[in-house]
């Protein structure tokens, strides 16, 4: 299960089930893919095909939008979906 928890553009931010503890997004995209890690503190964990302009950008979206991805993170793996 990978469910979305926003879109920006191209890019489709979500999860992984049953993947790890640590709270952490995917992005995926035409061009490639990233993972980043939210805690304890936002930092990227592995990328693909993406540029360094790509990158900057992702990690500001995620900063923006730390609160709801973690929220929803919360609700995700407790309600039993992982």
């Amino acid at each position: 299960m990978s469910p979305t928890v926003f879109k920006e553009g191209k890019y489709r931010f979500h999860f992984f089930s049953k993947e790890e503890d640590r709270v952490h997004i995917h992005v995926v995209s035409p061009d490639g893919e990233a993972k980043f890690w939210l805690e304890p503190t936002i930092s990227l964990v592995n990328y693909s095909g993406l540029s360094k302009k790509e990158l900057n950008f992702l990690q500001k979206t995620v900063e923006k939008h730390k609160n709801e991805i973690i929220r929803k993170w919360k609700k995700h793996f407790k309600s039993g979906n992982n």
